[in-house]
C-alpha cells in the first residue's frame, strides 16, 4: 500500500476516538446492523474548499498554477482514460454513470502535500487508539460475530483479535469509514497532482469493483486517498485480496461480515502472517544495555535476547524462545521495550507505522482479555515538532555528528543521537527527545 494511503489511514484512525453504538445480534453472513437498521453510507458533508496554495513538496505538478491547469482540463483527462477502462472490461455505461459530470475535489491537494508540524508520541497514539470504549465494543463484536470469525479463522489462520483490532481502529467497527466518494477522489488524483499514474490504477480498479457488482458505487466512500470499507482497502488491494467468503457472488466488504473478515485475513496471510504466533512482547531492558541493538535489522531469537538480559514484562515466560524478533524502544531507556516478532512485520505491511502496528497488537491483546502495558511511559517528555527535529539535526551536525538534515528521525539521526549521548555521558538510547534538544541548546 502506498505511503499516501498510510498517511490518510493513520490520520483518519486517530480521529476515530468515539464510542461505537450497540449492534444487534448477527452470527452469520448477513449485513452489518446498527440497532435494527441496516447501516448506510454517511450523508455527504458540504465540500471543503481548496486553499489555493502550492503544495509543500515543491513538485512541479503541485504548484497552484499546475493544479488549476489540471483542473481546467479535468474532463479531457477523464475521457482519456476510457480506452484503458475498456481494455479492463469496464462497460461504457459503468464509466459514464460514475464519471460523467464529475468534478475534481481539489481540497485533496491540501491533504496530499500536508507536512504536519507536530507529531504524537507512541503513548499518545495508544491513548487515542486503544480506549476502553473501543475495547468493550470490540469484545461485543467478537461475540456477536463469533460463528463467522470461527469459520474465517479456520480458513486463514489469522488471529481474529487482530482482525477485530484493525476493524476497530480503522473505522470504529464500521461507524466511521470516511465520507469522500472513492471514484471522485481517485479520479481527482488520477488527473491532478504528483501521483497521477499511481492513482489512475486506483481509479480503474474502483471502476472494476463497481462494474463487477462487488460493492455499489454509493457505498464506496472513504478517505481522501481512496481507501474504503471497515478495514480501509485501497481499490487495487481490494482486487488482489478481497474474498467472496459467503459465496453470494460478490466480494462485499461493506455489508457482509464474512467477506470483510476473510478479505482482511487474506491480506495479512499473504503479507506473511504465521498461524499460532503472536505479534510481540513488552520487555524490560536492562541497565547499561547496548541500544545499538535496538534496530529492525537485528533479528535475533528470543533466547538470544534473554541472554542479553531482556526479560518479559510481568516476569512471564516467552512461549517460543526460538522465534526471531527485533527490539524497539520507542521512548528510549525511560519507557518500555518491545520485541517485535514476524507477525508484527505482517501488520506493518498493512500500514508501515510502528506506532500503528503497536496499537493494533495491543488492542488485540486487550480484546482477548490482556491487561495494559506494565511499564510506564515518560509522559513528561516533550515530543519534537518537525522544526525542532530539524534543529536537533543541525545542532548535532554542528558538533560533528552526521545526523542528516531532513527533519526525519531516520536511522542516521538515531545513530548520531547515540554517539552524542555517549560522548556527553548520557544513556545512549537514541531517543530524540525534548530534553535532549534542550541540552544541545545549552539550557
Amino acid at each position: 500500500m502506498s505511503r499516501l494511503r498510510d498517511f490518510a489511514l493513520l490520520s483518519a484512525a486517530l480521529s476515530l476516538s468515539y464510542p461505537a453504538s450497540s449492534a444487534a445480534q448477527n452470527t452469520g453472513a448477513s449485513r452489518f446492523t446498527t440497532g435494527s437498521v441496516t447501516q448506510s453510507a454517511p450523508a455527504p458533508k458540504p465540500p471543503a474548499v481548496w486553499s489555493g496554495q502550492s503544495g509543500a513538496s515543491g513538485h512541479p505538478l503541485m504548484t497552484a498554477q499546475a493544479i488549476r491547469q489540471s483542473a481546467a482540463s479535468f474532463p479531457q483527462c477523464i475521457e482519456g482514460l476510457w480506452p484503458a477502462a475498456h481494455k479492463r472490461g469496464i462497460t461504457r455505461a459503468t464509466f459514464d454513470a460514475n464519471l460523467r459530470g464529475v468534478t475534481p475535489d481539489l481540497k485533496i491537494m491540501d491533504f496530499m502535500d500536508a507536512q504536519p508540524e507536530f507529531t504524537k508520541a507512541f503513548w499518545e497514539y495508544l491513548d487515542v487508539l486503544v480506549t476502553e470504549s473501543r475495547i468493550q465494543k470490540g469484545r461485543e463484536m467478537l461475540a456477536q460475530h463469533r460463528a463467522t470469525f470461527d469459520k474465517v479463522e479456520r480458513q486463514y489462520g489469522v488471529d481474529r483479535h487482530i482482525i477485530a483490532a484493525i476493524w476497530g481502529i480503522e473505522s470504529n467497527y464500521s461507524t466511521r469509514m470516511g465520507d469522500r466518494p472513492v471514484v471522485r477522489s481517485t479520479a481527482t488524483l488520477a488527473c491532478v497532482g504528483r501521483r497521477q499514474e499511481y492513482f489512475r490504477e486506483e481509479l480503474l480498479a474502483a471502476l472494476e469493483i463497481i462494474n463487477r457488482g462487488d460493492v455499489r458505487a454509493d457505498l464506496m466512500r472513504g478517505s481522501w486517498a481512496g481507501a474504503f470499507g471497515p478495514t480501509q482497502f485501497m481499490p487495487t488491494a481490494f482486487k488482489r485480496h478481497a474474498v467472496d467468503f459467503d459465496g453470494d457472488g460478490h466480494r462485499n466488504i461493506i455489508e457482509t461480515p464474512a467477506d470483510l473478515f476473510a478479505s482482511t485475513s487474506n491480506m495479512l496471510k499473504k503479507s506473511g502472517w504465521q498461524t499460532g504466533q503472536g505479534w510481540g512482547y513488552e520487555v524490560v531492558v536492562p541497565q547499561r544495555f547496548n541500544y545499538i541493538m535496538a534496530d529492525r535489522s537485528k533479528q535475533l531469537t528470543i533466547a538470544q535476547w534473554e541472554k542479553m538480559g531482556l526479560r518479559r514484562a510481568g516476569d512471564r515466560p516467552f512461549p517460543n524462545p526460538n522465534a526471531k524478533a527485533y527490539l524497539t524502544v520507542p521512548a528510549g531507556a525511560r519507557g518500555p521495550g518491545f520485541l517485535m516478532a514476524g507477525n508484527f512485520l505482517a501488520i506493518m505491511k498493512y500500514n508501515p507505522s510502528e506506532a500503528y502496528a503497536l496499537a493494533i497488537g495491543h488492542l488485540a491483546d486487550r480484546l482477548r482479555g490482556g491487561g495494559a502495558f506494565v511499564q510506564a511511559w515518560p509522559q513528561d517528555e516533550q515530543v519534537l515538532s518537525r522544526s525542532e527535529r530539524l534543529e536537533l539535526q543541525q545542532r548535532l551536525v554542528s558538533r560533528g555528528f552526521d545526523a542528516g538534515s531532513d527533519g526525519r528521525l531516520s536511522h542516521k539521526t538515531r545513530m548520531a543521537v547515540i554517539s552524542y549521548q555517549a560522548s556527553a555521558g548520557l544513556t545512549p538510547d537514541g531517543f530524540a527527545s525534548g530534553s535532549l534538544l534542550q541540552r544541545l541548546r545549552g539550557r
